[in-house]
């Protein structure tokens, strides 16, 4: 059973803040089991498939988005790419993700719960200055996709999100192996 962490034992191991491992359990966003009431979390599982310690090779991207329809539509599509992925939902996760791992490609949305889009795209690029980011908006004449503008030149999907720009865009972004199915 060595294998089961308390929810303060996967905050530690994380290095992320207790409130934010309920969250994400009870979303189902970490691999947890209920027993007697309490959650315990998987160790091997997070390895495997939170921090992708053993996946070295495949491309990891983060994607940036509070709408859960979408976040199921990415973590499907990227899954078929063969891509590891990690969502989440506010700019103050995706910024802590950021410092913990890199990452070969982020989809950022610009409507955000907590900050806006170019005050993460800004942070993003501060922590990683070579990480491709792509913009994810219903609204792409907006100041916030100006200020962003600023610090150069972005890919930009508007939603509603096609699954055929995703995939001109992955290519297009130099992960060749989008479109092929992973071995």
């Amino acid at each position: 059973m060595h294998n089961l962490m308390t929810v303060k034992e996967t905050a530690e191991y994380l290095r992320i803040p207790l409130p934010t491992v309920y969250y994400l359990v009870q979303r189902g966003q970490l691999p947890a089991v209920q027993i007697g009431g309490r959650w315990r979390v998987k160790k091997d599982a997070i390895d495997r498939d939170v921090l992708h310690q053993e996946e070295h090779g495949q491309p990891t991207v983060l994607v940036v988005d509070d709408d859960p329809g979408l976040q199921s539509m990415f973590k499907l599509f990227l899954k078929k790419q063969g891509f590891s992925r990690l969502v989440v939902g506010t700019g103050k996760e995706a910024i802590a993700a950021l410092q913990k791992q890199k990452f070969d490609l982020c989809f950022l949305d610009l409507q955000l719960p907590d900050f806006t889009g170019d005050e993460v795209y800004a942070q993003a690029k501060e922590i990683d200055p070579d990480l491709p980011i792509v913009i994810i908006t219903g609204f792409p004449d907006s100041q916030m996709l100006d200020n962003i503008l600023k610090h150069g030149a972005v890919t930009v999907l508007k939603k509603p999100l096609e699954i055929e720009k995703l995939q001109q865009t992955l290519k297009m972004l130099g992960h060749k192996q989008a479109g092929a199915k992973a071995a």
